[in-house]
Protein backbone atom coordinates (compact mmCIF):
# COMPACT_ATOMS: atom_id res chain seq x y z
CA UNK A 1 0.00 0.00 0.00
CA UNK A 2 1.22 3.35 -1.04
CA UNK A 3 1.35 6.15 2.00
CA UNK A 4 2.49 9.95 1.96
CA UNK A 5 4.32 10.51 4.93
CA UNK A 6 5.11 14.40 5.13
CA UNK A 7 8.12 15.91 7.62
CA UNK A 8 6.68 19.36 9.31
CA UNK A 9 9.26 21.70 7.49
CA UNK A 10 8.96 24.80 9.32
CA UNK A 11 12.06 24.14 10.73
CA UNK A 12 15.21 21.40 11.65
CA UNK A 13 16.65 18.46 9.67
CA UNK A 14 13.79 18.00 7.68
CA UNK A 15 16.14 16.82 4.76
CA UNK A 16 17.22 13.80 6.15
CA UNK A 17 13.87 12.71 7.20
CA UNK A 18 12.95 13.17 3.75
CA UNK A 19 15.92 10.64 2.56
CA UNK A 20 14.92 8.22 5.17
CA UNK A 21 11.56 7.76 4.37
CA UNK A 22 11.92 7.43 0.92
CA UNK A 23 14.38 4.90 1.28
CA UNK A 24 11.71 2.70 3.14
CA UNK A 25 9.03 3.60 -0.29
CA UNK A 26 6.82 5.73 1.34
CA UNK A 27 6.00 9.24 -0.85
CA UNK A 28 7.80 11.95 1.63
CA UNK A 29 6.54 15.30 1.54
CA UNK A 30 7.75 18.42 3.08
CA UNK A 31 4.60 20.16 5.31
CA UNK A 32 4.47 23.71 5.27
CA UNK A 33 0.36 24.71 4.80
CA UNK A 34 -2.49 23.30 6.27
CA UNK A 35 -3.74 21.64 3.10
CA UNK A 36 -0.60 19.64 3.14
CA UNK A 37 -1.53 18.52 6.89
CA UNK A 38 -4.63 17.54 5.69
CA UNK A 39 -3.03 15.30 2.58
CA UNK A 40 -0.44 13.14 4.80
CA UNK A 41 -1.12 9.35 5.95
CA UNK A 42 1.66 10.01 8.79
CA UNK A 43 3.99 13.00 9.98
CA UNK A 44 7.56 13.46 11.04
CA UNK A 45 8.44 16.56 13.37
CA UNK A 46 12.23 17.19 13.33
CA UNK A 47 14.66 18.32 15.66
CA UNK A 48 15.30 21.43 15.59
CA UNK A 49 14.62 24.30 18.13
CA UNK A 50 11.55 23.46 19.63
CA UNK A 51 10.90 27.19 20.91
CA UNK A 52 11.53 28.18 17.00
CA UNK A 53 9.37 25.21 15.96
CA UNK A 54 6.58 26.36 17.73
CA UNK A 55 6.42 30.05 16.76
CA UNK A 56 6.79 29.19 13.07
CA UNK A 57 3.74 26.65 13.41
CA UNK A 58 1.11 29.18 14.95
CA UNK A 59 2.80 31.82 12.20
CA UNK A 60 1.84 29.60 9.54
CA UNK A 61 -1.27 28.41 10.77
CA UNK A 62 -0.33 25.13 10.91
CA UNK A 63 -0.97 24.70 14.83
CA UNK A 64 -5.20 23.71 14.97
CA UNK A 65 -5.00 21.65 11.50
CA UNK A 66 -1.63 19.69 13.35
CA UNK A 67 -3.60 18.97 16.99
CA UNK A 68 -6.84 17.99 15.69
CA UNK A 69 -5.27 15.65 13.67
CA UNK A 70 -3.02 14.42 15.83
CA UNK A 71 -6.48 14.12 18.30
CA UNK A 72 -8.27 11.80 15.23
CA UNK A 73 -5.22 9.33 15.21
CA UNK A 74 -2.70 10.78 12.81
CA UNK A 75 0.63 8.75 13.50
CA UNK A 76 3.10 11.06 14.43
CA UNK A 77 6.97 10.66 15.00
CA UNK A 78 8.50 12.99 16.85
CA UNK A 79 12.57 13.31 16.93
CA UNK A 80 14.24 15.42 19.65
CA UNK A 81 12.33 18.63 19.35
CA UNK A 82 9.82 16.65 17.77
CA UNK A 83 9.63 15.06 21.38
CA UNK A 84 8.84 18.09 22.88
CA UNK A 85 6.49 19.26 20.28
CA UNK A 86 4.55 16.03 21.12
CA UNK A 87 4.55 15.95 24.93
CA UNK A 88 2.34 17.46 26.74
CA UNK A 89 4.35 18.59 29.41
CA UNK A 90 7.40 20.85 29.46
CA UNK A 91 9.30 20.72 32.28
CA UNK A 92 11.35 23.95 31.79
CA UNK A 93 9.68 25.33 28.97
CA UNK A 94 9.25 28.87 28.07
CA UNK A 95 6.18 30.77 29.67
CA UNK A 96 4.38 30.97 26.30
CA UNK A 97 5.84 28.40 24.64
CA UNK A 98 3.46 25.56 23.17
CA UNK A 99 3.57 22.21 22.46
CA UNK A 100 0.89 20.32 20.11
CA UNK A 101 0.56 17.45 22.66
CA UNK A 102 -0.70 14.01 22.57
CA UNK A 103 1.73 12.19 24.18
CA UNK A 104 1.19 11.80 28.29
CA UNK A 105 4.58 13.16 29.12
CA UNK A 106 6.64 15.12 30.68
CA UNK A 107 9.86 16.42 28.96
CA UNK A 108 13.11 18.68 29.93
CA UNK A 109 14.94 20.66 27.02
CA UNK A 110 18.81 20.04 26.44
CA UNK A 111 18.19 17.95 29.19
CA UNK A 112 21.99 16.29 28.60
CA UNK A 113 23.10 19.61 27.75
CA UNK A 114 24.61 22.15 25.69
CA UNK A 115 25.71 21.94 21.84
CA UNK A 116 29.30 20.97 23.11
CA UNK A 117 28.00 18.05 25.66
CA UNK A 118 26.45 16.08 22.41
CA UNK A 119 27.34 12.27 22.63
CA UNK A 120 26.92 8.93 20.76
CA UNK A 121 25.94 5.24 22.17
CA UNK A 122 24.15 2.59 22.00
CA UNK A 123 20.81 1.75 22.44
CA UNK A 124 18.95 -1.56 23.55
CA UNK A 125 15.32 -0.59 21.84
CA UNK A 126 12.28 -2.32 21.98
CA UNK A 127 10.82 -2.85 18.62
CA UNK A 128 7.24 -4.02 18.41
CA UNK A 129 8.71 -6.18 15.37
CA UNK A 130 12.50 -7.72 15.91
CA UNK A 131 12.55 -10.03 13.42
CA UNK A 132 11.13 -7.48 10.92
CA UNK A 133 13.75 -5.49 11.59
CA UNK A 134 16.79 -7.67 11.26
CA UNK A 135 19.69 -6.97 11.86
CA UNK A 136 18.75 -6.88 15.65
CA UNK A 137 21.12 -5.54 17.97
CA UNK A 138 20.99 -2.16 19.53
CA UNK A 139 20.11 1.26 18.12
CA UNK A 140 23.47 3.94 17.63
CA UNK A 141 21.97 7.21 18.71
CA UNK A 142 23.64 10.56 18.57
CA UNK A 143 22.30 12.66 20.80
CA UNK A 144 22.36 16.53 20.49
CA UNK A 145 20.81 19.27 22.67
CA UNK A 146 18.75 16.60 23.07
CA UNK A 147 15.80 16.09 26.08
CA UNK A 148 14.67 13.51 28.27
CA UNK A 149 11.40 12.47 29.43
CA UNK A 150 11.12 12.84 33.19
CA UNK A 151 7.68 11.53 33.34
CA UNK A 152 5.67 8.92 31.42
CA UNK A 153 1.48 8.16 31.99
CA UNK A 154 0.43 5.06 32.25
CA UNK A 155 -0.25 4.71 29.04
CA UNK A 156 2.80 5.36 27.62
CA UNK A 157 5.44 2.29 25.80
CA UNK A 158 8.89 3.06 27.21
CA UNK A 159 11.24 2.14 24.08
CA UNK A 160 14.50 2.77 25.85
CA UNK A 161 16.78 4.25 28.24
CA UNK A 162 20.07 5.33 28.38
CA UNK A 163 22.28 2.52 29.75
CA UNK A 164 24.93 3.93 31.42
CA UNK A 165 27.31 7.20 31.90
CA UNK A 166 25.48 10.00 34.49
CA UNK A 167 22.16 9.97 32.64
CA UNK A 168 21.50 5.81 32.93
CA UNK A 169 18.33 4.98 33.48
CA UNK A 170 16.45 8.07 31.61
CA UNK A 171 13.68 7.65 29.07
CA UNK A 172 14.95 8.53 25.85
CA UNK A 173 12.25 7.10 23.65
CA UNK A 174 8.42 6.34 24.13
CA UNK A 175 5.15 5.31 22.05
CA UNK A 176 1.61 6.01 23.02
CA UNK A 177 -0.41 4.62 20.18
CA UNK A 178 -0.23 5.60 16.95
CA UNK A 179 2.24 8.30 18.28
CA UNK A 180 6.22 7.57 18.97
CA UNK A 181 9.28 9.99 20.36
CA UNK A 182 12.83 9.94 20.61
CA UNK A 183 15.40 11.85 22.21
CA UNK A 184 17.70 10.84 19.24
CA UNK A 185 18.49 11.78 16.06
CA UNK A 186 18.25 8.65 13.80
CA UNK A 187 18.14 10.17 10.44
CA UNK A 188 22.08 11.55 10.85
CA UNK A 189 22.86 7.49 10.22
CA UNK A 190 22.66 4.77 7.92
CA UNK A 191 20.25 3.07 10.54
CA UNK A 192 16.28 3.18 9.37
CA UNK A 193 14.91 1.06 11.57
CA UNK A 194 13.71 3.99 13.58
CA UNK A 195 12.06 5.27 10.55
CA UNK A 196 10.96 1.48 9.64
CA UNK A 197 8.99 0.85 12.78
CA UNK A 198 7.18 4.19 11.84
CA UNK A 199 6.87 3.28 8.39
CA UNK A 200 4.68 0.08 9.69
CA UNK A 201 2.59 2.26 12.16
CA UNK A 202 1.78 4.24 9.20
CA UNK A 203 0.76 1.76 7.08
CA UNK A 204 -1.29 -0.20 9.75
CA UNK A 205 -3.24 2.65 10.54
CA UNK A 206 -3.69 3.31 6.80
CA UNK A 207 -5.01 0.10 6.21
CA UNK A 208 -7.79 -0.12 9.47
CA UNK A 209 -9.13 3.31 7.90
CA UNK A 210 -9.42 1.65 4.32
CA UNK A 211 -11.21 -1.38 6.09
CA UNK A 212 -13.52 0.80 7.91
CA UNK A 213 -14.69 2.73 4.72
CA UNK A 214 -15.32 -0.54 3.25
CA UNK A 215 -17.15 -2.29 6.27
CA UNK A 216 -20.79 -2.31 5.34
CA UNK A 217 -22.67 -0.70 8.12
CA UNK A 218 -24.87 -2.64 10.32
CA UNK A 219 -28.19 -2.77 10.07
CA UNK A 220 -30.44 -3.51 13.34
CA UNK A 221 -33.31 -6.01 12.46
CA UNK A 222 -35.49 -6.11 15.25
Amino acid sequence: MEITVGVLAVQGDVREHLAALASLGAEAIPVRRPSEVAAVDGLVIPGGESTVMDKLVRAFELREPLVRRIAEGLPVYGSCAGMIMLADRIADGRPDQQTLGGLDITVRRNAFGRQVDSFETELDYAWSDPEALAPAGPVHAVFIRAPWVEQAGPDVQVLARVGHGPAAGRIVAVRQGNLMATSFHPEVGADRRIHAEFVSIVREHRLQQSAARQSPEREDTA
